[in-house]
């Protein structure tokens, strides 16, 4: 792959697992006061930075480098990709299953969206799989799996947007969640062909139709970086209507991979959702500008513990 594609999937998966010690924390002024005494990426996630504030504990028993179940999708797509060359709806249901499922390689937070997909699984012979396997629920999983899928695709946008439905489908049978990964994986695709990011941004809302629309356009209308801000304005939560405008303000606006993870860091709530596309859009965007070997921090890379596994997978396609 090229250097931006290769980008893209790494900055997403490494975005992730750089979120995952405040994930959840509501609380921008917390947030604000742990980065002053112990930075904001790579954390150990502990209960007491949630004390006393809102927000939702979930990853006690995760260490600084692991990754989120977002990460753990969009990861379990890239070898999905390398393995069998193309999306294949079916086998991708039994490598979903098999890794989230009872006595699977995850251990974690199960959110309900994958909860709903796996009581759907694990009832039924692959035979038996619905394409339609997810919730009817517009929440994050919905663009976990999508940096992968538009990286490796050889194929026009209508193609592309084919396909990202069938994927969405099968953790989130639900048509906000469909358009918004649509407009996601469409923005995408146009950076990852040439088109500018503002431009590759702008194109990309029709993609959204609807109320997500007129979302997005006000808030790449924001005039500078202010994640906080456009979070409170636009909700921290886990759906798609909530953080994909704050994804595209940040994209639109950071200077850099670092600085884009860390604003979102900033905004709080649901930031490793968020993470997934913006850490794609982030990494995409800096290798295709800037002059640098590649975006993300070495120091990122090595901390996060599937490098490896990742990098394997994208030499593999």
């Amino acid at each position: 792959m090229k250097k931006p594609h290769t980008a893209a999937i790494l900055g997403a998966l490494i975005a992730d697992s750089a979120t995952l010690g405040l994930h959840w924390l509501y609380d921008p002024v917390r947030i604000a006061e742990i980065e002053t005494t112990k930075g904001l990426v790579f954390l150990q996630p502990l209960g007491t930075d949630y004390d006393g504030v809102k927000g939702y504990f979930a990853h006690g028993q995760k260490s600084p480098g692991e990754s989120t179940s977002y990460g753990e999708t969009c990861l379990l797509m890239l070898k999905h990709l390398a393995r069998h060359r193309d999306f294949c709806r079916v086998e991708y249901q039994v490598e979903y299953r098999g890794h989230f499922g009872p006595g699977g390689e995850f251990v974690g937070y199960i959110d309900s969206p994958t909860r709903s997909t796996l009581r759907t699984l694990l009832a039924l012979e692959p035979g038996q799989f619905p394409a339609a396997s997810g919730a009817d629920d517009d929440q994050h999983p919905a663009l976990a799996a999508l940096p992968p899928l538009v990286a490796t695709h050889a194929g026009d946008v209508s193609a592309l947007m084919n396909r990202v439905e069938e994927v969405v489908r099968v953790t989130n049978n639900n048509e906000l969640a469909v358009s918004a990964a649509q407009c996601a994986s469409a923005a995408l695709f146009k950076l990852l062909h040439g088109i500018p990011l503002a431009q590759a941004l702008a194109d990309a809302l029709p993609f959204a139709g609807g109320a997500p629309e007129p979302l997005l356009a006000r808030a790449l209308a924001v005039p500078q970086l202010d994640s906080v801000g456009v979070a409170e304005r636009f909700g921290m939560s886990c759906h798609v209507a909530e953080g994909l405008p704050i994804v595209f303000h940040i994209a639109l606006h950071a200077s850099d991979y670092r600085t884009a993870i860390e604003a979102n860091v900033r905004a709080g709530g649901d930031n490793c959702g968020r993470s997934i596309m913006l850490g794609a859009l982030a990494a995409a965007h800096a290798a295709r500008t800037d002059g640098s070997e590649f975006p993300i921090p070495l120091p990122w890379l090595a901390r996060y513990r599937k490098l490896a596994t990742a990098a394997d997978a994208c030499a593999a396609l």
